[in-house]
Order: structure tokens, then sequence, then C-alpha cells
């Protein structure tokens, strides 16, 4: 079932302003209750029963409701289980099972005179329903512990943050309700996993955060304020302590230590730590486990808060300011403020309660709607074929809007740096460059049509920073020697031309490929963009146009004829690029011989980009390093350097031959004719290679790639997609929407929605009804 994101910004019922800590100071007293109305009430009891049945449901449902709760806290054996109990009016032996150690526990309790034993009721897990009485106390435990191994054996955890619900209905207790979470613990015991103490940490700080809950802090009151391990969790939370109540628990530890009253009421205002108007509660519970009935065991409990004012009267030499601490001190004056306090907010919480239904009401009628609709389509070709094509064709203006250049979605969030785009595309560096190719806003987040341009500039300084690669010899000679053959001359200039070409198609071309694919991978990231903008932007009349959400198997179909799409556009762009590369490189192509090109690296008069990014940008400079020439694979890098030449004069007799005649080229008197051949013929190459590249880049290439991928992106994407999805019979067409069980799961859900529907709709009713008597 979907969760509502509007849930999360809905103004909850409970004012973080409202600071219960100072309401309780020394103004608060069992007068509190005189000009509250009385929790015995019958509009308060049905006030709390709403509350109750819609906590429930919240909780089968998943839905995150602010309703008015209670959360204790504490450390482990900081007496939070022990306070349970009290509240309850019976034990059940909650300790023995940890139940706080790994699972919270939502006790509702009821107060209902009819109910002489405690009738206790656990909600079933995922489901609203309560299962039949327990009325053994032991039966109680034994659940709590069974729920608790299930659940984490089943999600294979040491804790888990999914709470226990249970109902308690009896005589002796108080409307209240309080979620126990997990205790707070230092280490891990032995069986668990280390990261124990973190984990319950991070749950006990998620069900607290809620400013809709009040928190129950417990400490016993052994532990000074300046050494309290958790104190400082709980300001974490509510760092001004305006919705925690703190409660020194086992406080009758702490009385054999007061003599004089100066003490006592140093201690019990802990203005030092916690400031002057937060006012603890000091609560003293039974310690005796032996087995006694429900009724002796309340009567302990009242006995225990008679000894701690009998004792700070008697005991203490000058008793206590009574005036300010009385309503502070014992159990029964906790248990009627916590119930006077979570009534006060269940009234004040009532309107808001009230809208937020009637606003989740609506919420979920639209997606039944939505779901009929969708069940209803399953049978409705003309339907389908009708929305899915707006929402192709939306799709495909967004792609259009992204490249002609946009700010949303966040380029912060969706655009990639240039190291980013090499990182996720797997090509991280250009072939055959071993220098870092730094194009300008390389650092800034881009995508579109802006990342397009980019990538365009960083192969323009890719390829300027290709040198002519220096050949082997015997290349060399093999190339000459067949143009003196053949046309009687020196043959330099047209070896050098050969070589030139030769070079050029071999480290050009491969530039070419990598550029077409780092290309199309900025376009296949489009796609999810235009799905983003298409998210939140493209309405009409306040209905998404085309919705079809849901539509797994549609969008599944989308995405990948839109990535056919692109493949087939790189595809056909490289071509076309090799095509230019195989032009200029031709021998027919005078490009070698025009005098009108610049060539070189101060040549590159277009070769210019806005940086709007804050590093500085300088276009890599050309290189005649050795080390930084390679040569394709096979080939041997030779330099001038190397005294090799073309033949040895004494092993051919200082003479070439070509064909039948032989031509004296170079003899032993003239070895440094040799190296002068050999180094011109290098020179003129360079100068050729820098013609054919120039050319390339700046006539050729850079129009082919706007034209081989913007264009048919502009122009034809539409038509592709609508050929591939749509452009088919509708068995095929309805392949994509109607998947094997796709009905089922679409009946499944519909029926939770109108379980939903029911529960909203029942506590709409009911609240209706208590506002009324407002």
């Amino acid at each position: 079932m979907a969760t509502c994101d509007a849930l999360l910004k809905t103004p909850t019922a409970y004012s973080t302003n409202h600071t219960i800590s100072s309401s309780s100071s020394s103004s608060v007293s069992m007068k509190h209750h005189e000009t509250t109305e009385s929790p015995s009430s019958s509009t308060s009891k049905s006030r709390f029963e709403a509350y109750n049945r819609l906590q429930s449901a919240a909780v089968a449902f998943g839905e995150k409701l602010p309703i008015p709760e209670i959360v204790a806290l504490g450390g482990q054996s900081d007496g939070k289980s022990s306070l349970l109990e009290a509240l309850l009016g019976f034990r059940f032996n909650v300790r023995e099972v940890e139940m706080g150690t790994r699972r919270p526990l939502i006790l509702q309790m009821v107060h209902d005179p009819t109910a002489l034993d405690p009738r206790c009721r656990f909600q079933e897990e995922d489901s609203e329903e309560y299962g039949n009485p327990i009325v053994l106390s032991s039966a109680i435990a034994d659940t709590i512990k069974s729920r608790t191994d299930a659940l984490l054996e089943k999600t294979k955890t040491a804790v888990s943050s999914k709470p226990i619900v249970m109902r308690a209905e009896y005589a002796h207790c108080p409307n209240l309700t309080i979620i126990d979470t997990p205790g707070f613990v230092l280490k891990a015991k032995k069986g668990e996993p280390e990261s124990t103490p973190e984990e319950i940490l991070s749950m006990v700080i998620s069900l607290a955060s809620p400013p809709n809950r009040i928190l129950l802090f417990l400490q016993q009151s052994s532990v000074e304020w300046c050494s309290s391990l958790w104190l400082d969790a709980v300001r974490d939370i509510d760092p001004t302590f305006r919705r925690t109540l703190i409660v020194v628990s086992k406080f009758d530890n702490r009385l054999k230590e007061f003599t004089e009253r100066w003490e006592v009421d140093r201690y019990l205002s802990a203005s030092g730590y916690l400031g002057e108007k937060i006012h603890p509660f000091f609560v003293a519970l039974p310690k005796e486990r032996t087995a006694v009935s429900n009724d002796e065991y309340r009567k302990q409990i009242s006995q225990v808060d008679s000894d701690i004012l009998r004792h700070l009267k008697e005991n203490v030499k000058g008793g206590y300011d009574e005036e300010k601490y009385k309503s502070h001190i014992g159990f029964g004056c906790l248990r009627d403020y916590l119930e006077s306090e979570l009534q006060k907010k269940y009234k004040e919480a009532t309107p808001a309660t009230l809208a937020l239904l009637e606003q989740r009401c609506s919420e979920v009628t639209a997606q039944l709607n939505i779901m009929d609709s969708k069940i209803q389509a399953t049978s409705d070709v003309a339907y389908l074929r009708r929305s899915s094509m707006l929402f192709a064709s939306s799709i495909c203006n967004h792609v259009g809007a992204l490249i002609d250049g946009a700010a949303y979605p966040d380029p912060e969030q969706w655009g990639r740096t240039t190291e980013e785009e090499k990182s996720e595309s797997g090509m991280g560096s250009w072939p055959g460059i071993i220098s870092d190719i730094k194009p300008p806003n390389s650092t800034l987040r881009l995508y579109g049509g802006a990342a397009f341009e980019r990538v365009v500039h960083e192969f323009r300084y890719a390829a300027y920073s290709v040198e002519c690669p220096t050949v082997s010899r015997d290349k060399m000679a093999n190339i000459i020697l067949a143009h003196t053959g053949g046309g009687g001359g020196s043959g330099i200039a047209e070896a050098a031309v050969e070589i030139a070409r030769a070079a050029a198609k071999s480290w050009l071309a491969p530039l070419l490929d990598t550029a077409c694919e780092r290309l199309a991978f900025v376009l296949r990231n489009l796609f999810d963009l235009a799905m983003e903008r298409n998210q939140d932007l493209h309405f009409d009349h306040g209905k998404r146009t085309g919705d079809m959400d849901g539509y797994v198997g549609f969008h599944a179909a989308l995405r990948r004829s839109y990535n056919c799409f692109i493949k087939d556009v790189a595809k056909e762009c490289k071509k076309v690029v090799r095509q230019h590369l195989d032009s200029v490189t031709s021998p027919y192509s005078q490009v070698c011989y025009e005098t009108d090109v610049s060539f070189g690296p101060g040549s590159k008069s277009n070769f210019s980009c806005p940086d709007l990014s804050d590093q500085e940008n300088v276009p890599p400079v050309n290189s005649n390093k050795k080390e930084d020439q390679e040569t394709t694979a096979g080939e041997a890098s030779l330099t001038l350097s190397e005294t090799q030449s073309l033949h040895q004069a004494k092993e051919h007799g200082n003479f070439i031959e070509s064909g039948a005649s032989k031509s004296k080229l170079l003899d032993s008197q003239k070895g440094s004719q040799v190296g002068s051949v050999y180094s011109e013929i290098c020179s003129l190459a360079a100068q050729h290679f820098a013609r054919i590249r120039e050319v390339l880049v700046e006539r050729s290439v850079t129009t082919a790639l706007n034209a081989g991928f913007l264009t048919p992106c502009r122009d034809r994407l539409m038509v592709a997609l609508g050929q591939d999805l749509f452009g088919v019979k509708d068995e095929k067409f309805m392949d994509m929407f109607v998947a094997p069980g796709a009905i089922d799961i679409l009946h499944s859900e519909r029926e939770s929605l109108q379980k939903l529907q029911k529960m909203l709709h029942s506590c709409l009713t009911e609240f209706k009804s208590v506002a009324t008597s407002l």
C-alpha cells in the first residue's frame, strides 16, 4: 500500500511550544484535576477509545498519524517495566522476557469498571483485529516473548522497530496509552551482534522524535544528573525538555542519604542540571517479586508512597517543601498526571485529527478510483493506447527541452561532472592519450545539451593532444622506395602524406568512436530526467497527462525502446564520422596540399568555450616528448638518434634498387643525409597530420556529431518510439500491461485500499461524534 507524504506535512495536533515539565512545576498539584475534564467522564472515555482504535488501525495499515502518545524511554533496568506493571495494576513478569530490549510494546490501558480481572488482548500482526482475551499473567509474558522471537527470526535481526500492540481492560488501570521502548544498553549481551546498542539507540530516537509524542524519561535515583549516560540522548531529541517528563525511579534507595531539609529540597529541585522550570517526578515501587494477588500488589504500591512521604516528614530534620514538591512525589501523583495530561492532549488534538481523517479519506477514495480505472483499463485497449501515447509524447518533449537547455530537475542532484561521466560510462580515458584531458566546466554538474557540448569540446581537446607518431625506417623505406620507383622522383612528399594519412586513420578513429559512446551515454541519461520532469511539471487541468503510474511493463518497454533508439543513433553517427575520416585521409583528398588551412597548437581559431567553473582550464599543449609519442600495436618507435640507415652501405653497394634500375640515393660518405631525409619526412608527416586533424575536427566532426545525435532526438524520437511500441497488434501491445498475475495484484491492492477506506471512514464517523461533544 502506498504511503501518503501528505501525512508528514500535516500540522501536528501537539505543539512543541507546550512545556510539560514547566506545567508540572509548583503550580501543578492535585488541583490540576479540578481545572480539567475528569478522566472518568463519558466524553473523556469515548475520546480515549476513539484514539485507541485509530492508533491500532494506524499500526495495522502503516499510517503515520500524529496521535498524542506517551513514549517511555531510559536505560535498561531503570524501572520502565516495573512502572508499566504498576500502571496496569497487576504483574505479568514482563521483565523475565526482556521484551524491552528487542521490540517496542504499545500498551493500551482501558479503564473498565466491569473488568474485575484484567483482560488482555494482542493485536494480530499486520491486522487491526485483536485476538482472544488472555487472562493468565504468565500467558501474557509468553505471548510477548514468542512474538518477539518469531519476528526477529523472520527478519534475521537482533532488534526490531515493529511494535507489539496489547490492549488491557481492567477496573484498576487508568485510561492511558504508553509506547514502551527498548532500554538503552552500553554493550550487547552474549549472542547478539555488537551493533545492538547502536541499533536500539537509533530505534528509540526514531520513536521519540515525532513532535506529537510526550517523552517519559526514567532514570534511577542512584545516578547523579552530572553523570547521567542517557540524559544527553534525550536532550538531543528534545533539547529544552519542552515535551519531556522526567521520572526518578527507585527513589527509596536515595532517602537514607537525607538528614536535613536543605539536602532534600536541593535534590528534589534538580535545578542545577535540568533548569529551574523542570521538576521531575520521584517514584518508588515494591521490590518484592513474590507472588501476591493483584489487590495485594496495589496495596503495596500505595504503601510505598505512604512510607516515602512519612520518611520525609519524620526522618528528615525540618521535613521538605511540601507545597512545592509533594505533587511530584509518589507513583499515584505520576499516574494521575499522566492520565490527565494525555486526555488533555487528546482533547486539543481532536479538531486536527478530524481534519486529517477527512483528508485521508479523500486521498484513499481517489486512490481507489485510480485503481478501479486501472482494472477497467486492462480490457480497454483504446484507453491504454491513448494514455501511453500521451505519456510517450510527453517524455519526448521533455528530452527535447533538456537538450535545448534546462535547469530542472536540480543539476546538483541529477547532473554529472566530467569525471563522474567517465566513471559511470566505463570510459575512463581517451584512447592513446596519457595526459588528463580537462575541458572547460569539467567540475560542474551538467546534463542534457550542456553536457553534450562539454563532451564535444573534450573530444576536440583530446584530438589536439594527439601528434603524428614516428615510424620505423623499415616502414618508411617501403613507402618511399615505392614512390621513387613509380614516379622517378625522390618520393619524400608522397611518403610524408602517406604516413600522415595512415597515422590519422589509426589514431583519430578510436577518438571518434569514444566521442560517440560518451555522447550516447549523455543522451541515455536524459530518460530518467525526462521522467522526473514529467512527474512534477506535466499537468493538464490539475490531472497528470497520460498517467501511467504502476504499469511497470510499459515503463520498461518505453525505456528499452528509448535506449535502442540512442544506440542506433550512435551507430549511425559512428559511420558518418568514420566516412568523414575516410574522406580526409583518402588518396584523392587535397587536404594535405591546401594552403589556407592553419594548423598546430595555435590554430584553434574556433576552439573556444566559456568556462563557468572555478578552475583554470588551459587547452592541452602539444608535446613532442619522445615518451608521449606512442605507436600503434606492432610498430617500433624510433628516434633520430638511431644510427641505423635505410640500408647498410657495405651490404647494398651504397645503392637502392627499384625495379630493373638502380638509383644512387645514399652512400657511406653521406651518412648525415640519411638522417636528414628521415627527419625531413617525419617533419612533413607531422605537418600533414596536423592539417588532416584540423580539417576533420573543425570542418566535419563537430557538425556531424550535432546532426547525428541531437537532430534525430528532436525530430525522429517520437516516431521511432511510436513504431516500436504502438505499431503492433493489440495482443502484443497488451503484453506491456497485463503480465501474468498482474490482474490478481491489482485486485489485491484494491482490497487493501478498501479495508483502509473502511477503517478511516469508521474512525472519521467516531471522531465526528466526539467533536460534537466538545
